[in-house]
């Protein structure tokens, strides 16, 4: 089975037109559809049928491009497999939230480029649906997503999970509330505040509806900001209250009340596309991603324990 023919039946299942699917393998629409009839002819079974204008996979059609997924998955493995003992090398796209790229990405630069200097790398800031989308396309070879331990995703691609980080509540300077949400009664003095979302992606609407759902009510989602500066300052000038990650910098310049009432973490995860997890260069910066993950963890630990 011809394995080009293959990829654009699988293309076409995933963006269900000939003219995306030539957009996506870079050939002519007519050259798509000569593709998909001579596959047809190659399996003697019908695989396209006709809606409207356009076309849709066959039942059998829809078994093959599942088939197909694994096979080019698979083959792509085969092929890395045998590159694995060469030494990291090449362009490695990397798509990853704010903190991600700023935070755990950008310090393991200078040790990277010592280790690997034939490794180079394109970042792109992106949220989690846009990590998904740009791996479809194959515009990325990494991504740096995250997900809630309260609102939990399902990845389309291969993760691995990175670190955790613990939730905690940033208020309003001067806001009469306890200093760890213990109980649900704890969640009280927040019912009537605004609450400040993300305007990118509605994983931090879900997580401040799931923790107030414990306390029996609904919050009052009012601001939306993609920067995390933004939103501290929002809640330093009073305007509602919001959800941040401790290893976000933004912080240390705000009262912050820790969660006791749920497990209430941000996971850090790694997505790449089936069958590229043995990419030595990708490996390479995702073992030094976690690594710096880890060490932040110790040195935080660490600082607690002095601390007390």
């Amino acid at each position: 089975m011809d394995l080009d023919k293959l990829r654009a039946l699988v293309e076409l299942s995933r963006l269900g037109t000939m003219t995306e699917v030539a957009q996506a393998t870079g050939f002519g629409t007519s050259a798509v559809s000569q593709q998909l009839a001579a596959l047809e002819r190659q399996v003697g079974v019908t695989l396209l049928e006709a809606a409207g204008r356009r076309v849709r996979l066959t039942p059998a059609g829809r078994r093959l491009a599942a088939h197909g997924r694994d096979i080019l998955a698979a083959v792509t493995a085969a092929e890395l497999d045998l590159a694995a003992r060469d030494e990291p090398h090449g362009l490695v796209r990397v798509a990853g939230y704010t903190t991600a790229l700023r935070r755990h990405l950008l310090p393991t630069l200078d040790g990277l480029a010592r280790l690997y200097p034939r490794v180079r790398l394109e970042l792109h800031e992106s949220e989690p649906d846009e990590v998904d989308a740009l791996l479809d396309a194959d515009l990325i070879d990494l991504g740096l997503v995250y997900d809630y331990t309260l609102v939990p995703r399902q990845w389309r691609h291969s993760p691995t999970l990175l670190s955790t980080r613990p939730m905690v509540l940033a208020v309003p300077p001067g806001l009469v509330v306890a200093d760890r949400i213990r109980t649900p009664d704890d969640l009280d003095p927040l019912r009537d505040l605004d609450w400040i979302g993300n305007s990118r992606d509605t994983g931090d609407d879900e997580l401040a509806e799931r923790l107030c759902a414990l306390a029996g009510w609904t919050p009052r989602l009012r601001h939306r900001a993609d920067s995390l500066e933004l939103v501290v300052d929002l809640v330093l000038a009073g305007q509602g209250v919001c959800v941040l990650a401790t290893d976000a910098p933004e912080t240390q310049r705000v009262r912050t009340v820790p969660f006791d009432l749920a497990r209430t973490e941000r996971r850090m995860w790694s997505l790449v596309r089936a069958g590229t997890q043995a990419w030595p260069a990708t490996v390479a910066v995702i073992d030094r991603v976690r690594a710096h993950a880890d060490n932040e963890v110790g040195a935080m630990e660490e600082h607690d324990r002095k601390d007390r």
